[in-house]
């Protein structure tokens, strides 16, 4: 019998994708899903070392110690279940039922993380020790905040001296079928909440108040008038959504002292969150002029548009795609934020995973054969990885 912690079991990626589906690692809980990841790669010879940020705990591995240094990259917290009555079969079971693979975190993104670690270990059993390093960033912090996650994994080891070359983030890229696309960027993203703040008073003597409604309506009518762009290069074109709007005010004769919206924007690589800030403040100033409350803008960037170029590293990308699925995928740049966007600072990213559909809904699953693919993607990926850029 095959010892399921030999290296050669660890080839088959479904019995450790269904483990971690079995670790109810809702954010920022982990549940022991990266003790499973972590016994996975020290099988396969990798020294791991644990971070913990308050309350969110990230693993870095690394085999070997030469440069180039190749980095998958991705997550094992999930989103919460919803009502788990409403499963077909429950959510932390990890069942296998008629080659599907069902529970939270199938799609996004513990099958993933399974089929990276199913290409190393086939890619080791092949190709022996590589030509350079494999490394694997993972945190438990994604689907939350992303505060105690990557982006201070990143820094940690940057201050230990590490260095990434090149990352491949597992995230679920594939609309429809395993394939079409490889997300090479993404678009920033900023929130926006305004208030407004006025003087209360009654709708009768309008002069003895001050109504915030006009100014936070005039304001938002100058935001949404604008078109950002037409698009950039990869990129769909800049959007902002406005999201809420709210007074509070449960009466008809009562003009209310305060007023907020909030708002989002996504925007490509021809904006900057900080343009878009100042952009945003000059039209708050020209909204509220001549009003004598006070109007107050609470900006965030979540994350800046980035675009990882054509280059060899996508070349390769692409042909390890194509050469298991039949597909030449697509290079986009669509969809929300991910962790490429602390990772972009560090060295180019890429992002290729399973196919999406579900993630983060009822029933969250994937077929198993799209996992089994995914690993032979990841192993070709590293194949020619370190024939390209291999010592």
């Amino acid at each position: 019998m095959t010892d399921t912690h030999s290296p050669s079991a660890l080839t088959d990626p479904i019995p450790l994708a269904r483990k971690l589906i079995q670790a109810p690692s809702v954010t920022p809980a982990d549940a022991g899903a990266l003790d499973t990841l972590q016994q996975a790669l020290e099988t396969l010879g990798f020294s791991c070392e644990r971070f913990g940020f308050e309350e969110v705990d990230n693993l870095y591995a690394r085999l070997g110690t030469a440069a180039p240094v190749f980095c998958f990259a991705g997550h094992t917290d999930v989103v919460p279940t919803g009502p788990e009555d409403q499963w077909t079969q429950p959510p932390f079971e990890g069942a296998l039922k008629d080659d599907v693979l069902w529970g939270r975190g199938a799609s996004d993104m513990k099958g993933a993380l399974a089929a990276m670690v199913a290409g190393v270990a086939s890619y080791l059993e092949n190709a022996g020790a590589p030509r350079g390093s494999i490394a694997f960033l993972i945190t438990g912090d994604e689907e939350g905040p992303g505060v105690n996650g990557t982006k201070r994994l990143l820094q940690a080891i940057t201050e230990k001296g590490e260095t990434l070359d090149h990352c491949l983030v597992g995230e679920p890229t594939n609309p429809h079928v395993l394939g079409e696309t490889i997300k090479v960027g993404r678009r920033g993203s900023l929130n926006g909440v305004i208030t407004v703040t006025g003087r209360q008073g009654h709708v009768a003597y309008p002069d003895k108040a001050e109504n915030p409604i006009p100014v936070l309506l005039n304001l938002l009518a100058r935001l949404t008038a604008r078109e950002l762009d037409r698009g950039a290069p990869h990129f769909q074109a800049s959007n902002l959504e406005v999201t809420t709007i709210d007074v509070t005010n449960p009466a008809h004769n009562v003009i209310p002292g305060e007023a907020r919206a909030k708002f989002n924007i996504r925007f490509n690589t021809a904006h900057t969150g900080d343009d878009l800030k100042r952009w945003i403040e000059d039209e708050a100033k020209a909204a509220g002029f001549g009003f004598a409350g006070r109007v107050a803008l609470d900006l965030k960037v979540t994350g800046e548009a980035f675009l990882t170029r054509t280059s060899p590293f996508t070349d390769l990308l692409k042909a390890a795609v194509t050469e298991v699925t039949g597909r030449e995928p697509a290079l986009t740049t669509g969809g929300g934020t991910s962790d490429a966007r602390f990772i972009k600072d560090y060295c180019p990213v890429a992002e290729f995973g399973l196919v999406g559909a579900t993630m983060h809904q009822i029933d969250e699953r994937v077929p198993a054969g799209d996992v089994t693919a995914l690993a032979r993607v990841y192993e070709r990926v590293l194949s020619r990885y370190f024939t390209v850029f291999g010592a």
